[in-house]
């Protein structure tokens, strides 16, 4: 339960009581500004409250908006400021410095208002919604009165919550073929009590069924298959409008949510494989592999490049110029949305392909989409980088560092580079990353010269971290790592050519990548990269690699296959565990909620 303390006289006939219970709020009433330090003495300290002036008129979702969102420690809106836990000691600074101004005594002085106000002068960041066209304003006069409650009257504010649980910007099918109607669902799930974690596990569990049935490998499997999975999305789209149409976010949730769509996609392609081979043997196994090796590297292209300019300076760029003029030509908004294959496309795209055609055909297609639309992206962002002055920030190169997932055996390489000048970093990492997927890839199994190239990889990843990662195109240094090493994993259990291998090297990077995912969720949250202990336990992206070829140069192709399902077991423990526990552990905490708008791509 949280308070609301209406500050100045009662309004005869004001709804504004009723509003803040529907809200959750218990209503208490102070005559004065001192009457009111008490009232919010009285409160628990775990509770969230509010300071309403009485006079206030508006919309119930303004007040929903400025109230009672857990993203933000403090929210205002004209007449009304909140605070959670964490900023109570600072309203109570506030409301007193506010009461030593007035005398203590409210009249007609916006007493809310000021307190936000006084807020903000002590530097506590406070939110202030952007209302569009609802109201929320204090009156003072019957006549300004009676206008603002035309104004309320002529806005439906159910019609804006419905609008503004929307994403603004979303693809061109997820726009026009799920938003137009998952939006009802989700105040359907809302009056019901539903909470956008559980939506977000039913679209889960939908997919990993559209998975099983698209592993049976029957015509009727993989219509019913396509059919699923555009459900599952529809339920995907419908938890985050539920988050934002009851302002329902937290911190687990962004995580379950993010992590759950890697989850159904990747479980999807393995239904495909396993399909596949239960129709008439066809092994797609390495198409499969390939299909998420592609659309992970995509991401960590997205994530690299977001992280290393999220708070540059001097951001300019004759490329982002181009890119605002497009934006202010309709057509070219959705041509440009649609080419980079966002996850509605995508998936709509492999649900139409998977009832009609086969699985080879759905992958092949999936990733020539995703290569056509990655060449796109990296293309432009590189180009970005290169034409933008940006000075780039500590805390972006510590980001771009974290999401390099270097371990003991590079950090050692490190330290020497940091004596020396080499090559640019980037150029270090595609140096090191081609050597070892290419020798993998031209040589026999087995061969020792796939551990010499690892171990050169090894040297590399140390020295291209030697110095911050702060130059223009150093963003690609994670994004070079990701696809060295899910590519050696690929290509050493494909040259492998035994039963088992390829579905082996699929649960290894996929345990891998969702370290990889957690550990962009983390940043992104605020919370930091996962601890060097986590990363040092399982052995850096560099020592995994060199861990695979050893595997491969010194076991059978069986031992080999027996390794990588090992090596896999092992990874996703550590990682799972960890993960877990860290994410209840930050919800528990109370840690900032937040919700993840999803990538792009």
């Amino acid at each position: 339960m949280s308070t609301a303390i209406l500050t100045g006289q009662p309004v005869p006939g004001s709804p504004l009581e009723g509003d803040l219970r529907s809200l959750g709020f218990d209503v208490r009433v102070a005559s004065d500004a001192a009457d009111a330090e008490s009232l919010l003495a009285a409160v628990p300290g775990d509770q969230r409250v509010a300071v309403v002036d009485a006079r206030f008129v508006g919309h119930v979702h303004a007040l929903r908006l400025g109230l009672t969102d857990p993203r933000f420690a403090a929210s205002a809106v004209p007449g009304a400021v909140a605070a959670k836990p964490e900023a109570r000691t600072e309203l109570t600074r506030a409301l007193r410095a506010t009461a030593a101004t007035t005398g203590g005594v409210v009249t007609h002085d916006a007493l809310p208002d000021d307190i936000a106000a006084a807020m903000e002068s002590g530097a506590t960041d406070v939110h202030r919604p952007d209302l569009g066209t609802l109201v929320a304003t204090v009156p003072d006069d019957p006549q300004a009165r009676n206008e603002a409650r035309q104004a309320v009257a002529a806005v439906d504010d159910e019609a804006v919550r419905l609008r503004t649980a929307v994403k603004s910007r979303d693809g061109f099918f997820t726009t026009y073929c799920i938003s137009p109607y998952s939006r009802y669902i989700a105040r359907w799930c809302a009056r019901r009590g539903l909470t956008p974690n559980q939506v977000t596990t039913a679209s889960l569990l939908t997919a990993l069924i559209a998975a099983g049935c698209a592993a049976t490998g029957t015509r009727g499997g993989f219509v019913a298959a396509g059919v699923l999975l555009l459900l599952s999305f529809v339920l995907d789209c419908t938890d985050g409008q539920l988050a934002r149409y009851s302002l329902q976010y937290s911190t687990l949730g962004a995580w379950l949510d993010a992590t759950f769509d890697r989850a159904k996609e990747y479980a999807y392609y393995a239904g495909l494989a396993l399909g596949a081979a239960n129709a008439n043997g066809d092994d797609v196994w390495a198409l499969a592999l390939g299909a998420m090796v592609l659309q992970t590297c995509r991401h960590v292209v997205d994530f690299s490049f977001n992280e290393a300019n999220h708070d540059a300076t001097a951001n300019t760029s004759p490329t982002a110029a181009l890119s605002d003029k497009l934006d202010s030509v309709g057509w070219t908004v959705w041509v440009r949305r649609m080419i980079v294959l966002p996850i509605g496309e995508r998936w709509a795209m492999i649900a139409v392909l998977t009832a009609v055609t086969t699985p080879r055909i759905t992958l092949v297609v999936l990733i020539i989409g995703c290569a056509l639309a990655a060449c796109y992206t990296t293309a432009g962002r590189v180009l970005r980088s290169l034409t933008r002055k940006a000075t780039r920030t500590d805390r972006a190169a510590q980001a771009l560092s974290d999401l390099a997932d270097n371990g003991t055996l590079a950090s050692s390489f490190t330290a020497l580079g940091r004596r020396a000048r080499f090559l640019p970093a980037p150029v270090l990492a595609f140096i090191g990353g081609a050597a070892v997927v290419a020798v993998a890839a031209f040589t026999s199994y087995g061969s020792p010269w796939v551990v010499v190239a690892a171990v050169v990889y090894v040297v590399l990843s140390g020295l291209a971290l030697a110095r911050p990662l702060k130059a223009p195109l150093d963003w690609l240094v994670p994004p070079f790592f990701r696809a060295a090493e899910y590519g050696t994993v690929l290509v050493l259990a494909a040259k492998a050519d035994v039963n088992g291998a390829l579905p082996a090297a699929f649960g290894l990077v996929s345990a891998v990548a969702y370290h990889h995912y957690d550990t962009v969720y983390r940043i992104k949250g605020g919370a930091g990269a996962p601890p060097r202990r986590l990363v040092r336990a399982i052995g850096g992206q560099e020592g995994r690699t060199l861990v695979v070829a050893l595997a491969a140069t010194l076991l059978s192709t069986t031992d080999f296959t027996v390794a990588l399902t090992a090596l896999a077991v092992a990874v996703a423990l550590v990682v799972l565990v960890e993960s877990i526990r860290f994410w209840v552990a930050a919800e528990k905490k109370g840690a900032p909620a937040v919700h993840d708008e999803g990538e792009p791509a």
